[in-house]
Order: C-alpha cells, then sequence, then structure tokens
C-alpha cells in the first residue's frame, strides 16, 4: 500500500536530540481543554505520561488509561466525553471502522479524536479523515509529534505568538539575583530595541523600583489581587516605563498584609504578559513554595544565580536537580557565578562548584562592590555607570545569549579559562 507520508513522524519515545528539543521549546502552551488518552502499548503509555508532566500542558486536564477502543466506549457511555480523545488501535481497518461508530453513539458532537496507529496505509487514513477523525499517527510516536497533533487542533494558528519568559532566582538570600535580572532585563531592552516586561514577584521586598529610581503607585499587586480586571489594557495602566523599550511590574515593597499565594496565582498574569510583550523576565524571590515552583515550571528559561560557597553549591544542586524533573523536555537551567573573588572571604573554586553540578556557569561576574553600590545608590544600571567596565561587557553577552543570539562554549574547561581571563582582567 502506499505511504501515509502525513503521519509517518517516525517519533521516539522520548527527546533525545537537540534538534527535537529546539522545536518542543517553540510551542505555545495548550488552552484548558480536557484529553483523555487510551494506550495499548507501553511505549504509548510511557509517551503520554511525559505528555502529563510537560510544561505547556499546565493547563490542561490530562488523563490516561490501558485499554482501547472498546474500553474508551464503554467508559464514556457513563460519563462525560473531554476535549480530546487519544486512542491506541492495532485492528484490522473493517473492526476499527465499527469499533469507532459504537464510539460515536456515546461521545459528545464537539469531541476530538485522534487515532494512534500501527497500519501504514494512505486509504485508511483518508477514510478516517472522511469519518471526521482529526488526526492519524503512525507509531511510533515522539512527545514533539502530541504536542504538535494537539497544538494543531485546538491552537489558532492566526493569534498572535507568544512572547518569551525567562525567571531569575537565587540559590541563596543576597547573592544578587534581582541585580542580574533588572541588568539583563535593561541590557535586552537597550541592545535590541526589544520590548521588555520586568516583573518583581518579590512584593514585601522587591528592590526593581529601588534599582530604577521609580516610585509608581500601582504594580504587580494590582494585577494579582485582581484577576478577573487583568486584560492588556489593565495591564498597560500598572506598567512603568523605566527605558525606551522597558517596562516595569513594581512591587509595593510594604508590610501592611503577608503574601502568602496559592499555586496558580501567577497563571493569569503569565497569560497576559505573554501576549503584551515579545519578552518577560521575572524576578523571583529566593523562597521555595507551592507557586514559586509553579511559576518556574511554566517559564521558558531559569537562570539560578549563586555565589560560590558550600551553601550555595548545595541549594543550586538541590534546585537544578529539582527543576530538571520538573522540566524534563526543556533545557537545563542556566548557572550565573556572582560575587567572585570577594576579599578575605574564602571560595569554592570553580572547578569543584562545578563539578558536582555537571554544568559550566554561563557568566561569571566578579565582586565589585563599588560598580554595583554606585549603580544601586543612583538608581542605575551597570552599563549606565560605567559603560567599559568589564562587568558591562559581561551583561552585554546575557543579553546575546538569553536571546538566542550567541551561545555558551561547549567546552568546561576552555569557558572557565576564558572566564578566569576575565576575571583577571577587572
Amino acid at each position: 500500500m502506499s505511504e501515509v507520508a502525513h503521519s509517518q513522524r517516525g517519533g521516539e519515545s522520548l527527546i533525545d536530540s537537540g534538534e527535537r528539543r529546539s522545536e518542543l521549546e517553540q510551542m505555545r502552551p495548550l488552552p484548558r481543554i480536557s484529553i483523555q488518552a487510551f494506550c495499548e502499548s507501553d511505549d504509548l503509555l510511557e509517551v503520554m505520561n511525559s505528555l502529563a508532566d510537560d510544561r505547556r500542558m499546565a493547563r490542561v486536564h490530562f488523563r490516561t488509561a490501558s485499554g482501547n477502543i472498546e474500553t474508551a466506549s464503554n467508559m464514556f457511555a457513563s460519563s462525560p466525553t473531554p476535549n480530546l480523545i487519544i486512542l491506541e488501535n492495532r485492528a484490522p481497518a473493517a473492526q476499527l471502522m465499527d469499533q469507532l461508530g459504537d464510539l460515536a453513539e456515546v461521545c459528545d458532537p464537539t469531541t476530538k479524536v485522534v487515532i494512534v496507529g500501527h497500519d501504514n496505509d494512505v486509504h485508511l487514513y483518508r477514510d478516517l479523515i472522511r469519518q471526521g477523525i482529526s488526526e492519524y499517527i503512525l507509531a511510533p510516536v515522539s512527545l514533539t509529534d502530541m504536542i504538535n497533533v494537539v497544538s494543531t487542533i485546538f491552537v489558532d494558528p492566526e493569534s498572535e505568538p507568544l512572547g518569551r519568559t525567562i525567571a531569575f532566582v537565587g540559590a541563596k538570600g543576597g547573592v544578587g539575583s534581582s541585580t542580574i535580572a533588572h541588568n539583563c532585563a535593561w541590557g535586552i531592552s537597550n541592545l535590541f530595541s526589544t520590548e521588555v516586561i520586568l516583573a518583581d514577584m518579590d512584593l514585601a521586598f522587591g528592590t526593581a523600583n529601588i534599582n530604577f529610581d521609580q516610585d509608581p503607585p500601582q504594580g504587580i499587586a494590582e494585577a494579582v489581587y485582581s484577576p478577573e480586571r487583568l486584560d492588556d489594557v489593565f495591564l498597560d495602566r500598572l506598567l512603568a516605563k523605566c527605558a525606551s523599550h522597558l517596562s516595569m511590574l513594581a512591587a509595593p515593597s510594604m508590610l501592611d498584609r503577608t503574601y502568602d499565594f496559592s499555586t496558580s496565582t501567577f497563571e493569569p498574569l503569565l497569560e497576559v504578559v505573554q501576549r503584551s510583550a515579545p519578552l518577560t523576565v521575572l524576578d523571583v524571590p529566593h523562597q521555595w513554595t507551592d507557586w514559586t515552583q509553579s511559576v518556574m515550571k511554566e517559564v521558558d528559561d531559569v537562570i539560578i544565580t549563586a555565589t560560590p560557597d558550600l551553601a550555595n553549591l548545595r541549594n543550586t544542586k538541590n534546585l537544578l536537580d529539582t527543576l530538571i524533573k520538573l522540566r524534563p523536555n526543556d533545557k537545563t537551567p542556566r548557572i550565573i557565578l556572582n560575587q567572585v573573588g570577594m576579599p578575605k572571604r574564602p571560595e569554592i573554586s570553580l572547578d569543584d562548584f562545578c563539578e558536582p553540578l555537571e554544568i559550566e556557569p554561563t557568566a561569571i561576574i566578579p565582586f565589585d562592590a563599588l560598580l554595583f553600590g554606585t549603580a544601586s545608590n543612583s538608581g542605575r544600571m551597570i552599563a549606565e555607570t560605567d559603560a567599559k567596565a568589564p562587568t558591562a561587557e559581561t551583561f552585554s553577552q546575557l543579553a546575546h545569549i538569553l536571546t538566542g543570539r550567541a551561545e555558551v562554549k561547549s567546552k568546561k574547561k576552555s569557558g572557565l579559562s576564558n572566564l578566569r581571563s576575565l576575571l583577571r582582567r577587572s
């Protein structure tokens, strides 16, 4: 029989190549829908379980079960059908059509159906499409295949592309994560004339307003506590202009109330900012709560800032291990080593810090109390304070890396050697 080229994707059950990972990273989060998958093979069940854990599925109510089309028909005879049913089929074509007829009798007319089949037959594919099946995919399928198919069905191709989100978090309090987040946001907006939103998520002790010498009357608190009002227009009213292409959602930095948030508190805000700007930088406080974990699971990139001591090494290792499990199909979080070379402070060497992490830092920023203190006290960024400082060049390189305009060298030794040279020049 003729080959079903449209559905022959040749996927693996796990993401194992940079090309597939890159393709996955470009996909939009799926809307709030319900999906039920029925799997006959362990391979597809493994892919479905990986799909359920993917951050792009955060808003999806997803269930998997071992079974076939007959199992689905029996289940939905007495329960409502979801928005999408994914069915694995090994039955002959004639039997498949009969079983789909039985399923149609118990399904809601708006329910979509995707079939994962093992019969590479273009005539079968055409018959299924004529019967109203949304897609027929030839096994084996990968996680990327499944998200592609669901996105094709439920995501409007005419919708505006979503902006990227980058979360900055400190491995320990006082390591300078907020300062680095603010300088990176300013650098990206300034260097590339790209609209950037900086959201200060530390509502009690946020410093973005101080670092940018701003005192806006409204900010992120109004967005968080009025989710029913939150849309593009309301967000625009809350943003404070920091530079030509940089806007800020400032934290109130007051203790007139406690800030105990639920897991989904910041979901409406993330949805709106992604529609409003090509890039949003999230300044996440050094906390481990339901909501911080949820935010870091959903963003496109996570940047961990640490200083070279034992507590930071332990915390960085814990954060890396946890985030890799939470984000199995995304790139590993980046590490920035800050305040390196502080006089009279014992430090862990770069090699000893990086070895247990099995990752090299994206950047190393030397300790410079005068430069950072002057910038902070004057409400200016590092590049505004001293454009010729090596640290200003480091932030420029970070802006290129975080926007995909440059990459860190992959060889650890040469990378650390270059960074040590930077430290010596400073």
